[in-house]
């Protein structure tokens, strides 16, 4: 995998992967961010950076970082009253590199996607996601409704956005203890039998003539909302 852009770069070098990184290069102006200090880079033309990694919006840098190291879900449960997002079929790799995003700035546990019908962690999400899928821990599994079955034997609780009427306001439940926010696909939402794999359906207040959220801005909304509900540690600076 190629990554490329200065945030995932610098991310992926402080990050699980940074043993894996097998080599960087950089336009001349970008080889002097102080963060590269003691990192061999190799000094390309911008044209050749492009060429090497695919992408016009490379920033002047590019890495070669090896597969990404998915975790299996069992360790996502196995962490101690854990807050997990799952996403079923969640297709665009904006919105998945966008939600791994607020997932990791809000201390999530760690991100569920299914193995077929969603995107996976590609350059494009590493990019999104301005490096934070190098932090975050992101697991693939067949079927997102067995995993939930799983995560509430592990005395989890299990809640899909949704907007139908059978939902309730998003900060109705009690969100201590163990967690799976679930959201569902970009056109479809959450899928019958995953829905129903939840414990309760929760929904956002849609005050305005448009009918739903993007999932990354609903995913977004939430993840904060249950943040606030958990407790009052929401800021690592003292």
């Amino acid at each position: 995998m190629i990554l490329y852009g200065r945030n995932p770069v610098r991310e992926a070098l402080r990050g699980r992967r940074a043993h894996q990184i097998a080599g960087v290069w950089a336009t001349a102006s970008a080889a002097r961010e102080p963060w590269l200090g003691g990192v061999a880079v190799s000094v390309r033309s911008g044209d050749e950076i492009q060429r090497r990694c695919g992408a016009s919006t490379h920033q002047g840098i590019c890495a070669e970082a090896g597969g990404y190291p998915y975790v299996a879900a069992d360790e996502l449960l196995a962490a101690d009253e854990p807050l997990i997002v799952a996403l079923d079929q969640v297709q665009d790799p904006h919105n998945l590199g966008s939600i791994c995003r607020t997932a990791e700035c809000a201390g999530a546990t760690g991100l569920v996607i299914a193995e077929r019908r969603s995107a996976e962690v590609t350059p494009t999400v590493c990019k999104t996601s301005a490096g934070a899928v190098e932090h975050l821990r992101v697991a693939r599994v067949r079927n997102v409704a067995d995993f939930l079955a799983q995560a509430r034997q592990r005395a989890c609780w299990c809640y899909g956005a949704s907007v139908g009427e059978d939902a309730v306001r998003y900060d109705a439940p009690d969100y201590r203890g163990g967690v799976v926010l679930v959201l569902g696909s970009e056109g479809a939402g959450l899928r019958p039998r995953v829905a129903a794999a939840c414990d309760q359906l929760v929904s956002l207040p849609m005050l305005g003539k448009v009918e739903s959220l993007g999932v990354s801005a609903a995913a977004a909304a939430l993840l904060y909302g249950i943040l606030q509900s958990r407790g009052p540690r929401l800021d690592r600076v003292p």
